[in-house]
Parts: structure tokens; sequence; C-alpha cells
């Protein structure tokens, strides 16, 4: 019999427990180690942000869809992998062993990299539910006494879009209350351009972002480093396209959402041979840790270099499809070592997002990620605002049921119309 402990009860982390579950050996072990007890699907805050969701609407309790499953769940948070003893020590004292470990913990959101930038502090966040429920209840004494907003995301950040739907979402809520008129905005982004999104454009990411912030009278800066963030003002840099000064900003603001860089959790973070500098895991091309061959990673705690170098630095951002790739391709391994055999799964590399605008939004497909792509394609449409909703409806019922359907493969790319080039 083999322990397989999954860290991390996130949108990999829950669909690596199901998958796992059902592929591995009936006596094997599989258990889910999680700092919450609460399932959270992350791609909904921006809407809890502006009340338009609940908590409850887009959180389910782990233990009860485990338990049918035959998965064991202990909702205590994790102090430090020890991996040269193959045990996970909790912060209750807790030591647990394990013959494979499973890291998909996502990220440590790094906003003390700023100075005054973060919730408790001068700006909201959409990055955790509890989050985005914080900076909901902000927007409530906003809209009473409307003002600036500053909006973006923070140098080192790698997940451009949900910057661009809080944007759009705030925009669309303003002038359904006909106050947008009180309401100078201002998107900040570490990227080189708009709708670069951390991989270099993907068809006409630019002209259609830049459209779609024009028309909704957003204005923007570039190559924007934060450097520290007051009460009601944000100081940013500009740079340049060779990274020298261009302008310094500061900016007023009543309400401002910033998206902060990510790092590995301090679970992980400076484990030799195990992550990188930033505290992301080190993996082979089959999700594995090229030191401790008993580890692999999936999901946004991945070590993954930027698409590109850019004069302010952005990070390479993790969707959905990426991250169901790498679920598959590890279970598939880990079985694979199980029976004697050699990993040779490898994952998918592909970025597919729904952004969604308020009452549009946007699509894009990037195969592969890194250019040169077999499909780069880019389109914005009101049924893209449809499509998501639909999809949190599906991924939510999909967690509860726990299938193990390749959720982005059959919906997205369906939705999209879009069929994969060989």
């Amino acid at each position: 019999m083999a322990h397989i402990i999954i860290l991390g009860a996130g949108i990999g982390g829950m669909a690596c427990a199901y998958e796992m579950r059902e592929k591995v050996r009936p006596e094997d072990k599989v258990t889910v180690i999680s700092d919450s007890p609460l399932f959270q699907f992350t791609p909904s805050n921006p809407w809890v942000a502006v009340n338009w969701r609940t908590k409850e609407d887009i959180t389910i309790p782990i233990a009860p869809y485990f338990e049918r499953k035959g998965i064991n769940l202990i909702a205590t948070p994790a102090k430090r992998v020890h991996p040269e003893k193959n045990q996970i020590e909790l912060t209750d004292g807790q030591i647990i062993d394990y013959d494979f470990l499973v890291i998909a913990t996502g990220p440590k959101l790094a906003f003390d990299e700023v100075e005054g930038m973060g919730p408790g502090k001068n700006t909201h966040s959409i990055c955790h539910v509890d989050h985005a429920v914080e900076a909901g209840n902000a927007w409530n004494q906003f809209i009473r006494d409307p003002g600036p907003i500053v909006v973006g995301a923070a140098q080192m950040a790698s997940c451009y879009g949900p910057a661009y739907e809080f944007a759009m979402i705030m925009d669309t809520d303003l002038r359904r209350r006909k106050i947008r008129d009180k309401v100078p905005m201002t998107f900040v982004t570490a990227e080189p351009y708009i709708g670069h999104l951390g991989l270099g454009g993907v068809g006409d990411s630019k002209g259609l972002m830049e459209s779609a912030l024009r028309d909704r009278h957003i204005k923007w800066i570039c190559n924007a480093k934060v450097t520290k963030v007051e009460p009601g003002k944000m100081f940013v840099t500009e740079m340049d396209d060779m990274g020298n000064v261009k302008k310094e900003h500061e900016l007023p603001f009543k309400h401002s959402m910033m998206l902060p860089a990510f790092k590995g959790v301090d679970a992980v973070f400076g484990i030799e041979g195990l992550t990188n500098p930033r505290g992301f895991i080190l993996i082979d091309p089959f999700q594995r840790n090229p030191k401790y061959n008993n580890i692999y990673s999936i999901g946004v705690c991945v070590a993954i270099p930027p698409v590109e170098a850019t004069p302010v630095p952005t990070g390479a951002p993790k969707t959905g499809y990426m991250i169901e790739t790498m679920v598959t391709a590890t279970v598939h391994n880990i079985r694979a070592v199980l029976d004697g055999k050699e990993p040779d799964f490898k994952a998918t590399w592909n970025a597919i997002c729904l952004a969604d605008f308020g009452d549009t939004g946007a699509a894009f497909v990037a195969l592969p990620q890194i250019p040169p792509r077999n499909v780069n394609w880019f389109k914005e449409g009101k049924w893209v605002h449809l499509a998501k909703i639909a999809f949190e409806k599906y991924f939510i019922r999909k967690m509860k049921k726990g299938t193990t359907e390749p959720i982005y493969e059959k919906y997205v790319l369906g939705v999209l119309g879009i069929k994969k080039k060989k």
C-alpha cells in the first residue's frame, strides 16, 4: 500500500484528489491536507468583490464529498515539508508520513514586497474569497461616496486576467448604478503593453483590450512598478522599454485592488533542490521534482520561467486548462511508478481563459502557451460573460460530484468551438 498526500485543495488539488483516487490501486491511501475545510472557486472572486456573489455561492465544504469517494481530508495547515524524511509537519504538531507527495498549494501572496499594499492595509485583493468579501464590504461604502479607482497588477504578478476582469466588472456595476461619471479609473500594470497577459500577447489581445479600456474610459499605465501605497495614494514608477525611469506617478484613489506578486508558500520555501529562489516547485517534464523523485507538483506553485523578458518583471500565468493537464500527467505518472514503470506522461502547456467583463467578456486560447503557437486566438463578446457564468456552475457541480472528466477540454474548447491542431 502507498500513501499519497496532496498538499492543497484548490482547483488543482481537488481535481487531483478525485482523479488519483480513481486511478491508483484500491489499497492505496489518498489524503489531502488543506489550510481550509472549504473549496473556493477562485475565478468567481471578482464577482464577490462587487457583491454579485456571496462567499456561500462559490464555496463548498470538502469533507462530505471526499468521504463519499474514500479520500481522507486533514483541514490543518502545513507548517513544513521534510522531503528527506518523506514527512509533512502540520501547524498543530502532527507529523504525516507519505510515499508520494503532490504539492498543489497555490502561491503565497507577496503583498509585503510593496510597502502599504494588501488587505488590512491600503489596497484590496481578489486572490482569496475572504479578501473578496472584504473588498465587497468596502465596495458598499465606496458606492455611497464614489471617487477615483486604481486597479491592476504589481511587478512580478503572473495572473493578469483577473485584474482586467475586475476593472471591467467595477465599470459595469458603476454604470448600472448610474454613477460611472463620478469615478475616474486607472489601470496600473507591470505588463509592457495592454493585453500582454504575461504571455507576450495572444492574437490581437493588445488591440482588443486597449479598445475595451478606451470604450470604458479607463486610463492605463504600463511598464509600471508600484513603489509604495499610502492611504488614498499610490506611488508608481513608469519605466520605458529599456527599463529606465520614464515618469513618476502619484495616483489618488478612494478604492483600489492590486494583484500582488506570487511566491512559494512557507511550508516549502527555501528547501534546496525542491524550490527555486522564489519558492516555486522545480519539476521535470513529468511534473516530478528532479531531486526528490516521489514529489510532484501542479498548478500555480510550479516553477515556470517568464515567456519573455520585460522592462518590469512579469510572470507567466497558469490557467485552468494547463493545471488540468498537470493533474492528469501527475496521476498517470504516479500510477506508472506504482506499477514499476517509468513516468512518461507530459502535461500540455496550453493557456485557455474566459475573462468576464461584467456584461460582455473576452476569451483567449494559446496552444501552446509559449510562442510559436498552433492556435493564437482572442475574441470578445457577450457570449463569454454567459459562458463564464455557466462554467462556474458546471465546475462547482463537478467538485460536488467528484468526477474526473477533462473539464476545460470538454467545456471551454467546446464553447469556443475550437479544435486543437496536432
